[in-house]
């Protein structure tokens, strides 16, 4: 089952013009609920394991060519990857850094 989109729904921009979650994590399963899609039709039609876009929704990291093919299920370009995958704000890279 479905659930509703958490946070007041508002994005953050990057410098270089995408937008970032309000999670910060990826916009996957925003894009694809826009898309009146489900999990199983997106990984049906990306071809990749329903669990993979549940991992992918919640932030979990993924191959490149994984993210290709989420793209190219949901109507977009490889060339537009910022959109869907954003890239971490530097901060968290920041701290992240700093933990190790």
């Amino acid at each position: 089952m479905e659930g509703i989109m958490e946070g007041n729904g508002s994005r953050a921009t990057e410098g270089n013009g995408a937008a970032r979650s309000p999670n910060g994590r990826n916009r996957v399963r925003e894009l694809r609920e826009n898309r009146l899609m489900t999990q199983v039709q997106l990984a049906k039609r990306a071809k990749v394991a329903l669990r993979t876009i549940h991992s992918v929704e919640k932030g979990m990291n993924c191959r490149m060519d994984t993210k290709r093919k989420i793209l190219l299920a949901l109507g977009l370009r490889f060339e537009d990857k910022d959109q869907a995958f954003p890239a971490p704000h530097p901060d968290i890279v920041s701290e992240i850094r700093r933990e190790f």
